[in-house]
């Protein structure tokens, strides 16, 4: 199997297990930033919010309603996954051939004893890999996006992924790539932050603890991970309640950037640009820790065989 194959399937399978244990993170995200939550006098959503949406979601449908939406978010984080980090991998050993980058290139075992298959490159160039390789992939598959969002919030009754995105292809290009600017504007900073905080943390415990067995660096792999993902995400999370602002309610007024954030600010003041943050978080810090220890694993495996 070819290198890019093997990318390919490592992110194939990294998606498949972030998203099938972890679409209940999503769901309830997407339902807490779609609007209209009850707030106190303060502005502030009541703290028992994200239990009242899980109780009312489970007597309506059951434990398996928290998973609604999961084929939609297949379909976009599979490949989705599988190319990004594919893309990725490829972009960072191009870059690495650049001394503006990196000096370092991928091999199993680095000087510094950490295990890992990934090209090594500078702070910059993390920044502008991630960026390019998660806004690249996000605008290909901006429209399974749209749906899943639309898939997790009760606004809209799809019954299958087909007659759904069936519908979202009628409305022409508006719908296909509704939200994209904020997504662009969220994945961009997200994912070179996370990139440059991974390799940092990962780097500096392999220094640490030395030489590692396979089991040792998927736990320093999972804590970099972990750790990256949490700093990534809260200071991308803004975009993140506009994105999904944008993409489920069909109100005019949210058909915009500038018109959607000023009617968070109106509805929610500042607090609700943060709405569903800790849900956020904690899919992040677990779809991180999981991903890049499943997509790492399965690759050292393949480069051993």
């Amino acid at each position: 199997m070819s290198n890019v194959s093997q990318q390919l399937a490592s992110g194939a399978l990294s998606g498949l297990a972030t998203t099938v244990s972890l679409q209940p993170f999503d769901l309830l995200k997407t339902r807490m930033q779609q609007g209209g939550l009850p707030v106190s006098k303060h502005g502030r959503a009541h703290a028992s919010t994200i239990l009242a949406i899980s109780r009312n979601v489970v007597q309506a449908n059951g434990w398996k309603g928290l998973w609604r939406g999961t084929s939609a978010s297949l379909y976009r984080n599979v490949p989705g996954v599988a190319m990004y980090m594919t893309s990725l991998t490829q972009l960072r050993a191009f870059m690495a051939k650049s001394p503006s980058f990196a000096t370092l290139q991928a091999r199993k075992v680095a000087k510094d004893g950490s295990r890992s298959v990934l090209p090594t490159l500078t702070s910059t160039g993390n920044l502008v890999a991630g960026a390019i390789a998660r806004v690249g992939i996000g605008f290909l598959l901006n429209p399974f996006s749209v749906l899943k969002a639309r898939y997790e919030s009760n606004m809209y009754q799809y019954q299958s992924v087909g007659q759904g995105l069936q519908v979202i292809v009628k409305g022409g290009p508006s719908e296909l790539f509704r939200g994209f600017l904020a997504s662009a504007m969220r994945d961009a900073p997200h994912a070179g932050v996370f990139l440059v905080f991974y390799e940092h943390i990962k780097r500096d415990a392999s220094q640490l603890f030395g030489a590692q067995t396979a089991v040792q660096s998927s736990a320093v792999h999972a804590f970099s991970a972990a750790s990256a993902g949490a700093l990534a995400t809260i200071t991308t999370q803004p975009f993140d309640v506009i994105k999904t602002r944008i993409q489920v309610r069909p109100e005019g007024q949210y058909h915009s950037l500038l018109g959607t954030v000023r009617n968070i600010m109106l509805e929610r003041g500042p607090l609700g640009f943060f709405d569903g943050a800790s849900l956020r978080m904690s899919r992040k810090v677990l779809s991180s820790a999981i991903g890049w220890v499943v997509y790492e694993a399965v690759l050292m495996v393949w480069a051993s065989s």
